[in-house]
Formats: C-alpha cells, structure tokens, sequence
C-alpha cells in the first residue's frame, strides 16, 4: 500500500510538471506533437531512473559520508549530463527520427530542473534504494503524463478556432494553467 500511495503522490497529486512547477521548459516545448511528447517522456523516465540509481549510491556511500554533502548539486549535475549524452547518442544511433524531432530539447534534458528535482527529492526524502527509484519511476511517469495530456490538447487547438492573439504559446500556457488546477484538485486525496 506504501508503493501505491507514493505512486499515485508523485503521478497526480504532487505531479512533478503541474503542481512543483518543474521541467516547464521541455513542456511547453516538446508539447506541440503527441509523437514527440512521448519520446520526450520515454527519454526524461530513463534519464530520471538511470539519475536515482547514479546519485542515491553516490549520496549515501561518497558524500555524506566523507561530509563533502556541499558537493551535492555539481555531482549530480554531471551525472545527469553524462546520462543525457548517453540518452542522445543512444537515440541518434536507433530513432533518428525521434532525435531530429526532440531536438534542441533532448541537450536540455541535462538541465531539467524535474531530473535534477527528482534526485535532490529522493536525497531529502531519505527514501531507501527501491523506494528511491518507484519514486523516480513515477514521476517520470507524470511528467509523461503531463506532455501527453497537453500536446493531446495543443493538436486539437491547431485545428480548432483560436482567435489569433491566443493562437502558439499563449493558448498552451493558458491550458497548462487551468492542467494545473485541475491536477490541484487531486490534492484533496491526500487528506
């Protein structure tokens, strides 16, 4: 039941994108097409898994031990880049196409503050390893969420009719906000 409250905790009612407000950038970016916002969210859950499984180990076994926590932001700054270069020869290699479509994106991962989010969250949390990375998994999975319902949402803007002032960014922070609210609501499971 702890594995299930979390899950549903990180997916919905602290969903990483709509109520922490983090990774905004590659979704209001990579939100336009359904396609790429599910290769976008397929390539976040990789980099947000392989970084627990990276950072947690680090944490526990390197920093804290030898009292340099300080060095915290710049370890996992760079674990997180090594993983997003992998992540990008990785795709280049295998879907060509998927890595034309992420584009300047897929580099921006590395500075993901949802990636980066994640992994302090987990440090602060004091979650065990397996705890550690159902956590990571699952919000991964609402960030995948989060793009899919939006970019979902944005095709069908494309083609209905929008006034011109609200036509691009305007209407799609406008349907993040109210995405938002509504993912808000959820917070009254909690209690």
């Amino acid at each position: 039941m702890d594995y299930f409250m979390l899950f549903v905790s990180a997916i919905f009612i602290n969903n990483i994108v709509l109520v922490q407000y983090l990774g905004t950038c590659p979704f209001m970016g990579t939100s336009k097409s359904t396609d790429v916002a599910i290769g976008m969210g397929a390539a976040v859950i990789f980099v947000m898994l392989m970084a627990t499984a990276f950072t947690w180990p680090l944490q526990h076994y390197v920093l804290t031990p030898y009292g340099i926590g300080y060095l915290q932001t710049i370890v996992f700054i760079l674990v997180i880049a090594s993983l997003v270069q992998f992540v990008e020869l990785f795709l280049k290699k295998v879907i060509p196409p998927l890595h034309a479509s992420l584009g300047l994106f897929l580099p921006l991962i590395t500075t993901n503050c949802a990636v980066m989010g994640v992994a302090i969250m987990v440090q602060r949390s004091n979650y065990s390893f397996v705890k550690a990375m159902a956590f990571s998994l699952a919000s991964g999975i609402g960030f995948l969420i989060a793009l899919v319902i939006i970019s979902s949402i944005r095709e069908r803007l494309d083609v209905s009719p929008v006034p011109t002032v609200f036509r691009g960014i305007p209407v799609a922070l406008i349907t993040a906000g109210v995405m938002s609210l509504v993912f808000l609501a959820f917070q009254g499971m909690a209690a």
